[in-house]
């Protein structure tokens, strides 16, 4: 099956920017082996092409890694260390996409991520919100995106063991894009 412009109440061709206070990009990861930490980089952009084609549409988007909130002011530092981030060698994380595809109505979104200098193809589980119009007449899109990585693919190895066996940090990374962007005219 494949979808077309038609089939998207309110679908509009073009080019779209994040509003970022309407906007968050966000990760979680295990801690302690009995919770997880979440976390939010301040400070993003990202712009949309909608084509004629839903499936050819495409994203490029960043955000500045020394831009880290965890609530934690220790936490964050550490993350912007080698330890984690190294923001001063690697001062942003990327993501490009390479395609959308639909499978059984479910969309995802395929592209290489950049993160501490090393790129991996990544797949965005892509849940649509809708279309509709702001109180000032500016177009908006909305939609929640969710990959989980394998942070010691991209070079993020720091751990410590516990004193009751295992590890201080868990391998597996939720980030989820919480977005609503702008059709630029």
């Amino acid at each position: 099956m494949s979808i077309t412009a038609e089939q998207i109440p309110g679908y509009r061709v073009g080019t779209w920017t994040i509003d970022p206070t309407h906007s968050e990009v966000g990760f979680s990861v295990r801690h302690l082996a009995i919770s997880k930490v979440k976390g939010k980089f301040e400070s993003f952009e990202a712009t949309f092409t909608t084509a004629e084609n839903p499936l050819e549409s495409s994203v490029t988007a960043s955000a500045d890694v020394a831009s880290v909130n965890t609530n934690e002011k220790n936490r964050d530092g550490h993350l912007a260390t080698g330890d984690f981030f190294a923001a001063d060698e690697f001062p942003k994380l990327t993501f490009v996409s390479t395609g959308v595809r639909e499978e059984n109505g479910s969309f995802f979104v395929d592209g290489d991520l950049t993160l501490r200098g090393v790129t991996k193809p990544v797949t965005f589980d892509f849940e649509f919100g809708g279309f509709g119009e702001d109180a000032y007449g500016n177009y908006k899109a909305g939609f929640t995106a969710t990959t989980q990585i394998k942070r010691e693919d991209f070079g993020l190895t720091w751990n410590a063991p516990l004193e009751k066996g295992g590890l201080l940090l868990g391998s597996d990374v939720t980030i989820t894009l919480d977005v609503q962007a702008a059709l630029q005219q």
